[in-house]
């Protein structure tokens, strides 16, 4: 598996508030940036490849470490702008007072400290992309000048009288959801529809497990990629330990776990003795309840009967040792529907099941 490009990292930190660009591969497949089989991330890849060439703006929806930076870099580098910069900005990284100097640069004197004048961040983009991400951290003045430079292409720095056009793609992305925050009065309406002309919504690792087997290998090869020699693999009842795990910080969590696992194996197989606690079967941290009764704001009853059906799977499978078709007896289901069920799950099956009956 070929070594993941490098997202962006997006955070402005200091105070030089420097931004970063991509430098696509090329040829570019976005394969092997957003890696994973589950229906999810191959109707993801193929959205991305549709939207790329076009000039829309896509706002990005999905918990905290699964990607969206990754997307809009992918976004980025399969459109025709894909030579040009790619500026990366972290809108809750910067203070809101001087979010704007930064966006939109401004004029010697515009404020105190400003001794000099400088470009803003969407005239450094220009004829690029620029990724706004944390849209909704953007205080409610600034988020009116975005919309005037969405609508005209127009830029005014902080003291200046004078207006300068950029020509840049927007793509903006969210950990929460922006219609929430609409109906809150905490975003306006007309940013957030001018935004999500494409939507694209992330999902998160607790809803795709059967891609955790691909990526811990990708983050494996990367890892002997870096040390050769050291034939690093990974045993299955550990995997299994991997796959029961909620993985509340999504991919980005998976990631820096496998980087610790590898640190501390002393031969070359990742065991159960050196999980920490939260990984060990039959200590998964704490699910969302599932109301058993509707609320006034209501429920989403396809994600609560996935995350429903996601769990019982799971722990018929731990019943029954990890033999399928005992796990389907428990759950009261034929074994070519249970079969279909695992197959969507991406359920790993433990050591004791018989190969004919692994997963």
């Amino acid at each position: 598996m070929r070594r993941l490009s490098t997202a962006v990292c997006g955070v402005v930190q200091g105070v030089s508030f420097q931004p970063k660009f991509a430098e696509p591969e090329a040829p570019y497949a976005v394969q092997r940036v957003l890696v994973g089989d589950h229906p999810a991330i191959v109707k993801l890849r193929a959205l991305i490849e549709r939207v790329a060439p076009t000039e829309v703006t896509v706002l990005i929806t999905g918990e905290s470490g699964t990607g969206k930076e990754v997307v809009a870099q992918a976004i980025h580098a399969l459109s025709p702008r894909s030579d040009l910069p790619f500026v990366a900005v972290n809108c809750a990284a910067i203070p809101h007072d001087l979010l704007e100097s930064e966006m939109f640069g401004h004029e010697r004197g515009a404020f105190t400290g400003a001794g000099g004048s400088r470009h803003g961040l969407l005239a450094t983009a220009d004829r690029g992309t620029i990724f706004l991400d944390e849209i909704g951290e953007m205080p409610n003045g600034l988020q009116a000048k975005l919309l005037r430079v969405l609508e005209d292409g127009v830029v005014r720095p902080v003291g200046s009288d004078r207006a300068t056009r950029v020509n840049v793609r927007v793509i903006a992305a969210s950990n929460v959801d922006l219609g929430d925050a609409v109906e809150r009065g905490a975003f306006r309406a007309d940013l957030f529809y001018r935004l999500q002309v494409v939507p694209i919504v992330i999902p998160p690792m607790r809803e795709r497990r059967s891609d955790i087997p691909l990526l811990t290998e990708f983050f494996l090869d990367r890892i002997r990629e870096r040390t050769p020699g050291r034939d690093l693999t990974i045993s299955r009842e550990a995997m299994v330990a991997l796959w029961s795990y909620d993985w509340p910080g999504n991919v980005r969590e998976l990631e820096h776990m496998i980087e610790r696992l590898a640190l501390l194996c002393e031969d070359s197989i990742i065991d159960t003795p050196i999980l920490p606690e939260s990984l060990v079967v039959g200590a998964r941290p704490a699910t969302p309840p599932i109301p058993v009764r509707l609320g006034e704001a209501g429920v989403n009853l396809p994600n609560l009967v996935r995350e429903l059906e996601g769990r019982l799977i799971n722990d018929a499978l731990k019943q029954s040792g990890g033999n399928k078709q005992a796990a389907a007896r428990l759950l009261g289901l034929k074994r070519t529907t249970f079969s279909a069920k695992l197959r969507r799950c991406g359920v790993i099956a433990t050591a004791s099941s018989d190969e004919d009956d692994e997963v």
